[in-house]
């Protein structure tokens, strides 16, 4: 998908949740595109999960077991991981903005106003192994002019 099919896909959606999340619309589109490939990836395709989030002990809904890389002791490796499958893009829009709100490692970003910073957060709190994962979001956010979804969030 180009991306500006994507996003524009999900510009509102994403002015939706964060309305109702106060998790910013841009940090939301560039997440998704970047844990997705852009709504391409397999797990994207297969279980409607844009954004890569793990069936942890407490999901109780579909799983869809896939392979992922991850950086671990510094060194990208391959393992087979167990993710929240969704019904359609929309309940996976909203169950990230739960997800993050539900995890008090999280609880930082909420005091960040504009997409860059609660990209920052989000990196600084774990979300991704990957030690590039802010520079990426917030990469997306610039080059894409995505902070503009904010404005009329």
């Amino acid at each position: 998908m180009r991306p500006a099919d994507f996003i524009a896909m999900l510009a509102k959606p994403a002015q939706t949740c964060a309305q109702r999340s106060s998790v910013p619309a841009s940090f939301t589109v560039a997440q998704a595109a970047l844990e997705s490939g852009w709504g391409e990836s397999r797990l994207a395709v297969e279980g409607k999960n844009l954004f890569g989030v793990k069936a942890d002990a407490a999901w109780s809904g579909a799983v869809l077991t896939l392979n992922t890389r991850e950086y671990l002791q510094n060194r990208w490796v391959t393992v087979p991981a167990r993710w929240r499958q969704y019904a359609d893009w929309q309940a996976c829009l909203d169950d990230q903005a739960a997800f993050l709100h539900t995890n008090r490692r999280y609880r930082a970003c909420f005091e960040c106003s504009t997409g860059p910073a609660f990209a920052r957060a989000v990196a600084l709190a774990g979300y991704a192994t990957d030690p590039q994962y802010a520079t990426k979001l917030v990469s997306l956010i610039e080059k894409y002019q995505l902070a503009r979804l904010d404005e009329v969030a």
